[in-house]
């Protein structure tokens, strides 16, 4: 049998050669040549692509054609996919080294080999990083390689995308887990692992396994410096799906998110918690991120956010403290820089609190990020508690978009959020004032309406800590030019500084 040749493709202007160069001849692209495999169409193939196929309308799919979903027995990763695995679909699984990917397909795995009814089955899991004895190392360590989950998966170590297709053919999993596809390579191509072109063709035969044998694959991708999926952009428009995990490596809660899903909701959140036996489903997501104190402390309150229909409170923090160098530090974990920065103008134009010569940092507790815009009141009061060193009272939460005019603007699920705040003990709540339809009494909760962000200061801190003007010598005349205010910032007057 021929060996498959191969021709670097131009991204840009499709444009093919024999060999990479650096730029493509054609439209003067660089970087753009990816190896890509030259299929040559059979005989059989032409003549049955020429046999359309017939177009059914949509009502003729019924009830009972319904794809059955395959659990994987991890509450918090279904309601990420939106109810379970998909047979058939290819879904990608990113973040940071040691962030637990591999941890949590393996329990995911697991939970596959333990189901019940038609969808459960075994589970192939190929390592390409791996061997087999580190895999079971992992598996002792979390306590899944004995019983079902020990009988039902199967470990290979295999980074070769041919023969892996050629197993999972032979076995018949329900679930493939392919770790990773940085690692596996295909024969036909010269370039190493990991390369755009492997990388591309791997995830091409990879989709053709999942979709014409209805195998779910399952597939794990690094992650760049900057927090992307490493590998081109086409790998994300390959699969149906591409999840998050994130949080910092040092600590306990992980987030999950899908930043793509063609079966379900992009705006659901799973939170776990690394132990030494895995990844543990919280129990209450909602309480997870606050910290507890033993006191009220400046710059310091609590947001209600939502993502998806899951409303998180998490604990805003901020520091101010007088810059030691001429251009002040701005910092930001958890939240956007332009909005902090948007939020520092607004604060020293809209509320008379000038923040430009001090260090300003900000931080969501937890190691959380959220672009949620209900924040920006949160932070504003965060930092003006944290300017005036006056905490705002433990039980109080805000929520609201700052607008630049310093207007506060309402966001979505305010009831949700603040009923969710209400069941965790907090008894007061500054929200946005209502333009039109007012929000339902809430028990136990008093909700404190406000206009601006300058109104809202004086609701946390009181009236007093709202615009500290500078005040001014009555007898000091100002002076009428810009050379006579400076003369007189220097302590000389204007006759002085021309000479007797």
């Amino acid at each position: 049998m021929a060996r498959p040749q191969s021709r670097f493709v131009c991204q840009a202007c499709g444009e093919s050669t024999l060999r990479w160069e650096g730029q493509c001849r054609s439209c003067g692209t660089w970087n753009s040549l990816v190896e890509t495999l030259v299929r040559e169409p059979s005989r059989a193939a032409g003549r049955a692509a020429r046999l359309a196929p017939t177009p059914e309308p949509l009502s003729a799919a019924g009830p009972g054609d319904a794809v059955a979903r395959i659990p994987a027995g991890i509450g918090e990763l279904d309601r990420v996919l939106g109810g379970g695995l998909v047979p058939g679909s290819i879904i990608l699984v990113g973040g940071e080294p040691g962030i637990g990917k591999s941890t949590l397909l393996l329990q995911a795995a697991a939970g596959v080999a333990r189901g019940v009814g038609p969808q459960a089955g075994h589970v192939l899991y190929a390592s390409g990083e791996e061997s087999i004895a580190q895999v079971r190392l992992r598996a002792d360590r979390l306590g899944l390689s004995t019983g079902a989950s020990g009988d039902g998966i199967r470990v290979v170590a295999e980074a070769d995308v041919g023969r892996l297709v050629e197993l999972a053919l032979a076995e018949r999993p329900v679930v493939l887990v392919v770790d990773s596809i940085q690692t596996a390579r295909i024969d036909e191509l010269a370039g190493p692992p990991g390369s755009v072109g492997q990388v591309r063709e791997s995830a091409l035969r990879l989709l053709e396994l999942a979709k014409a044998d209805d195998i779910a694959v399952v597939v794990v991708g690094h992650v760049t410096k900057d927090g992307s999926l490493a590998g081109p952009k086409t790998l994300e428009h390959l699969v149906d799906a591409v999840l998050n995990l994130e949080g910092d490596r040092y600590a306990a809660l992980r987030i999950l998110r899908a930043a793509k899903n063609r079966f379900g909701s992009t705006e659901e959140v799973g939170v776990f918690e690394m132990a030494e036996s895995g990844l543990a489903e919280v129990a209450d997501p909602a309480r997870a991120f606050l910290v507890e104190h033993d006191g009220a402390a400046p710059g310091s309150i609590v947001a209600p956010t939502l993502e998806g229909t899951r409303p998180l409170l998490v604990e805003v923090q901020a520091l101010v403290a007088p810059a030691g160098y001429a251009t002040p530090a701005r910092r930001a974990s958890g939240v956007d820089p332009n909005r902090l920065a948007l939020l520092l103008a607004v604060l020293s134009r809209r509320a008379d609190v000038g923040l430009a010569a001090h260090d300003v940092y900000a931080n969501l507790a937890g190691g959380l990020a959220i672009a949620d815009p209900g924040l920006d009141l949160p932070l504003a009061l965060a930092l003006a508690s944290s300017f005036s060193d006056r905490p705002i009272p433990r039980d109080t939460v805000a929520i609201g978009e700052v607008g630049l005019l310093g207007e506060l603007r309402r966001v979505a699920g305010v009831e949700r959020r603040l009923r969710e705040a209400a069941r965790l003990g907090f008894r007061r709540a500054i929200v946005p004032r209502p333009g039109g339809t007012s929000l339902p009494p809430i028990d136990g909760l008093e909700v404190v309406p406000a206009a601006t962000v300058r109104d809202a200061i004086g609701a946390a801190l009181g009236r007093t800590a709202v615009g500290r003007p500078v005040r001014r010598d009555p007898s000091r005349r100002p002076s009428r030019d810009a050379a006579a205010f400076g003369d007189a910032r220097l302590g000389r007057s204007r006759k002085d500084a021309n000479g007797p």
